[in-house]
């Protein structure tokens, strides 16, 4: 679909070309996509068939491919991605992920993927595994976001469109602002210039209720502590919320 609600560096004015792959490499309670990453609905699709999705996108004249949830189907969408490169497409391709990545599967990437749109979820392994289900997350992403960065570089943009880069994406969440803040720092310590987007619209679904401290909407105080924070220590901002 031409997807009209990411960040305007993403979707621009004529939307930004999703494809949602079915799964997720991980278990968050609180997903809003479950439908699709968890109760695993979609339909099967070869290499050869993907490719045609994307020239089919780019002739609707979207900004981007934006690959939504890939990790576990590295292999198959590089075929396709190379595909349909040999057929001329022009536009960036996004790698949109949770952040949790193994560098070999990044590494079959290198080269093909023009914007990586990662998450940083947590700042600790053991918020990881409470809320994610997996034991390792900020150990996988940080160093995720390092070899990502290797590839594609500082934002690059052309008329307001993002073209080139790596922007990372961060969800508030209530009761976590210092986990946030400790995020925005190993931002600013190790990718200073990454385009960053701080977002506010966290609102407990799926299995959130069983978190008890997390079974609520972000206030805008917890939010505007971690934007304040943002801002002090000069990170680039591609987008953030008002609430």
């Amino acid at each position: 679909m031409a997807h009209r609600g990411e960040e305007p560096p993403i979707s621009g004015n004529r939307g930004s070309g999703t494809v949602f792959f079915s799964g997720c490499n991980l278990n968050c309670i609180f997903c809003q996509n479950h439908d699709i990453s968890q109760e695993v609905n979609g339909e099967s699709k070869t290499a050869d068939e993907l490719a045609d999705i994307f020239l089919s996108l780019e002739k609707k004249g979207v900004h981007n491919i934006n690959l939504v949830t890939p990790s576990h189907f590295v292999p198959p969408i590089a075929e396709a991605i190379k595909r349909s490169k040999e057929h001329g497409i022009k536009i960036p391709f996004i790698y949109n992920t949770g952040g949790y990545d193994a560098i070999p599967s990044l590494q079959l990437m290198e080269g093909l993927i023009d914007i990586y749109m990662p998450d940083m979820k947590y700042g600790s392994d053991f918020l990881g595994q409470r809320y994610s289900n997996v034991p390792d997350y900020f150990s996988i992403a940080s160093k995720a976001l390092l070899e990502m960065h290797r590839q594609v570089g500082t934002p690059v943009y052309k008329n307001g469109i993002m073209q080139r880069g790596l922007f990372i994406r961060h969800l508030v969440l209530p009761g976590l602002s210092d986990d946030s803040i400790a995020i925005l720092d190993w931002i600013k310590a190790n990718v200073p210039l990454a385009g960053v987007s701080l977002m506010a619209q966290y609102s407990p679904q799926f299995n959130a209720y069983k978190c008890k401290e997390i079974n609520r909407r972000l206030t805008s105080n917890e939010y505007q502590k971690v934007a304040s924070h943002f801002k002090n220590i000069g990170l680039h901002e591609v987008y953030m919320q008002r609430i």
